[in-house]
């Protein structure tokens, strides 16, 4: 585990919190290890019936640290180094697996979201997927699941141009579900996940595998073609020359 991952259980209640604020909840190495234990861990745990995931601080995540990424880059053909393990852990996640969204969700802060079975964002909240940008490809299945929640033109917008966009066009797709006024972020939360635990144990596990149906395995296997591209895509010039440029502008400001 890490001090930068917070794991809390309240009785059937899981609460798992990015806890990095100086930095932005910019994810490291050990923080994609520890995610990804406790998903993986909860799924054998009969008693736990919901699984929040939070973000301290004044972002939700800044997305990878990429520093620390690049420093511990999977070698070709690695397939269980941290990142990969919580992308998988989350595609095949049995536990409803609630998000609540503040501030910036950069990168893969925006792709594990569409692995929630709930998403509430507070007002003001920014998504982007800077992937291209960084010369990268699109990771968590995201470019299966966005085209089919968003239309392929809207996806584009999103993956090719990298574009940001707010919580009126996240929840007019379908990613976020439930939006909370300024401030008011975790009470809505509590609400959402106050809301599930009153409905019946057994209905609500059916519905949530009902709902995501055998989709788990065509996701599986969308998220291995995009990790090969993108483990390729780490050694390449292109991304050594945009992460360069990324921490010569930063050093900049």
């Amino acid at each position: 585990m890490t001090e930068h991952v917070l794991i809390e259980r309240r009785g059937p209640h899981l609460r798992i919190a990015l806890n990095r604020p100086e930095r932005r909840n910019a994810i490291t190495v050990a923080m994609y290890a520890a995610l990804a234990d406790a998903i993986s861990s909860a799924q054998d745990d009969p008693e736990l019936r919901v699984i929040t995931l939070e973000g301290e601080g004044v972002d939700f995540t800044g997305g990878n640290d990429l520093a620390d990424f690049m420093k511990e880059m999977p070698q070709d053909g690695q397939t269980d180094i941290p990142v990969w393990r919580l992308l998988r852990a989350l595609a095949t996640n049995k536990v409803p697996l609630i998000a609540a969204v503040h501030g910036n969700a950069v990168g893969i802060g925006t792709t594990m979201l569409f692995h929630c079975d709930l998403v509430v964002a507070e007002e003001g909240t920014r998504f982007k997927m800077p992937f291209t940008e960084l010369g990268l490809v699109p990771e968590a299945a995201s470019s299966l699941i966005l085209p089919r929640l968003a239309g392929r033109q809207l996806a584009a917008k999103y993956l090719l141009l990298g574009e940001a966009f707010g919580v009126d066009e996240a929840e007019r797709f379908g990613l976020v579900t439930h939006r909370a006024a300024g401030g008011t972020l975790g009470e809505t939360l509590d609400r959402v996940v106050a809301m599930l635990l009153s409905r019946p144990t057994e209905a609500v596990r059916l519905t949530q595998r009902l709902l995501r149906g055998q989709a788990h395995d065509e996701i599986l296997e969308r998220m291995e073609w995009e990790n090969g591209h993108f483990s390729e895509r780490l050694t390449s010039d292109e991304v050594r020359h945009a992460i360069t440029s990324f921490f010569a502008a930063r050093s900049a400001r």
